[in-house]
């Protein structure tokens, strides 16, 4: 076994969701569950079918997004991985909708932070042990860090 680090190049102001599944029919069903969530949202979705021609399946409503999601999962290449890639909504926004999904097995992360993927490779493919999602903790908040907090959430209209 032979264990590999995958740097995800996200599109710079994306959010990025990554995932597992467990069956083909996993990207239509996303896509529906996305597409419902409003017309606003702009995203991109690929998936890492892993048996048969195994082959990253892809959609979107959003080219570039599109296009980068399948870059994205080509580089991970794990079996039944999904990457998506938003704009113009938060995770917040659509994850309820995604874990709807039948298909769904579990979710990694859901972030605008730089991501590194740890995975495991064998002679017979690759899985996802984890991810690295953003930085290191560098201490606890201050008083002022908490207004701070306060006020983007509220600033944002996610708290009153």
């Amino acid at each position: 076994m032979e264990l590999k680090v995958i740097d995800v190049r996200a599109p710079p102001d994306t959010q990025l969701i990554l995932g597992q599944s467990h069956f083909i029919k996993t990207v239509e069903d996303l896509y529906e569950a996305l597409v419902t969530a409003g017309q606003h949202v702009r995203f991109g979705i690929a998936f890492c079918e892993s048996s048969g021609p195994a082959l990253v399946r892809h959609e979107g409503n959003d080219p570039e997004l599109e296009e980068a999601a399948t870059r994205i999962a080509l580089d991970i290449a794990a079996g039944h991985c999904f990457v998506i890639l938003l704009r113009q909504a938060y995770p917040i926004n659509v994850l309820n909708r995604i874990k709807d999904v039948m298909e769904v097995v579990t979710l990694y992360c859901a972030t605008a932070n730089p991501v590194q993927v740890v995975i495991a490779e064998t002679e017979q493919g690759r899985g996802i042990l984890g991810v690295i999602d953003g930085v290191k903790a560098r201490g606890v908040e201050s008083e002022e860090h908490r207004r701070e907090r306060h006020e983007f959430l509220r600033k944002i209209g996610y708290k009153r």
